[in-house]
């Protein structure tokens, strides 16, 4: 496979990921801004610390309204991560990459595209236009994993759709535990269910969390299930155990010898989020286990970018005036 294609897909499924996953967080957030009580803490400006564009928005929107957090992360042209930007990048990497994409998976993502740039769809209410594109991202993955074959293009798609939901997955549960941590008297209080509710269903997670911790919401247990859940395919160790396997398939041939960085990172990832508990992380600090956990999957995007999508540079022709021949004397 070109190393350009590789590239589009993974990116293709980052952005839709990540258009979903905005899409997502602001919808909550929305619902939750009417459950909370009057005076109380504002839903927004976290959901801007969760997306890591803070001095972005500092910057264009220095009276931080609501509405200025909702425009920013849905449709503003000037935030290369807005869902509309999201959508618009993937379809030009789609568009790049045509012949290896099915037709349905073409057509879907480009209609997904000129819809949003339809006056009319923004004249809906929030909540549908957000529900709206929330669908067409998850029935991407649908058609996606229905119409394009087990090959590498599908396991580069996968890879990108993993990474960017780990990321995501993080981030959201960071701004909740350092950035969002209620006073002492507030602990376990009306407000701090409701965030932690509201945390649950920004990871798609609120039903599957209940059907396997059969208890109050804790803390505890809201981030040991995010984090360490073996099942629960939005969780950070599924998406570790998925990206493994994924590479381990895209490598296909064990190369002998010692592993490079690439599987070192990837093993030694999956190990430490495979085999912790989440009272010695909480312990240990989360914020910092979080912030660490950011930093590898970083790295891990450099490393796989480095190894499978920058194709190396050509070898510089021999200089005849240096080869064996021209010191052999006449």
């Amino acid at each position: 496979m070109l190393s350009r294609v590789a590239d589009s897909l993974y990116w293709i499924n980052r952005y839709v990921e990540r258009a979903e996953n905005i899409s997502r967080f602001v919808e909550v957030s929305e619902a939750m801004a009417l459950d909370c009580p009057p005076g109380s803490a504002e839903p927004w400006l976290p959901l801007i610390d969760a997306s890591g564009e803070r001095d972005l928005f500092d910057k264009l929107c220095p009276a931080a309204s609501p509405e200025d957090v909702v425009s920013f992360l849905v449709r503003r042209e000037d935030n290369p991560n807005s869902v509309v930007n999201c959508i618009a990048f993937a379809r030009e990497n789609a568009r790049q990459i045509r012949d290896v994409l099915t037709t349905e998976m073409w057509e879907h993502l480009n209609a997904t595209y000129w819809s949003l740039q339809e006056a009319s769809f923004w004249e809906q209410p929030p909540q549908e236009q957000l529900r709206d594109i929330r669908s067409a991202c998850q029935l991407f993955y649908g058609i996606t994993d229905a119409t394009l074959s087990r090959d590498l293009s599908w396991q580069f798609s996968r890879l990108g759709r993993l990474l960017e939901r780990a990321d995501k997955t993080t981030r959201i549960l960071d701004v909740k535990y350092f950035l969002l941590l209620p006073s002492p008297e507030e602990v376990g209080g009306v407000l701090d269910e409701l965030q932690w509710i509201a945390l649950l269903r920004t990871a798609g997670a609120y039903q599957m969390f209940r059907q396997s911790q059969q208890r109050a919401i804790a803390p505890e247990a809201v981030a040991g299930f995010l984090l360490l859940n073996p099942v629960f395919p939005r969780s950070v160790r599924y998406c570790l155990e998925r990206i493994s396997e994924t590479l381990k398939i895209v490598r296909s041939n064990a190369v002998p010898g010692a592993p490079d960085q690439l599987e070192c990172l990837s093993g030694l990832t999956l190990a430490r989020w495979s085999f912790t508990r989440i009272e010695e992380l909480i312990a240990n600090g989360l914020h910092e286990a979080i912030d660490q956990l950011q930093q590898d999957l970083n790295h891990l995007h450099t490393l796989i970018e480095q190894r499978y999508f920058i194709a190396p540079a050509p070898e510089a022709p021999e200089d005849p005036s240096h080869s064996e021949a021209a010191c052999v004397p006449a």
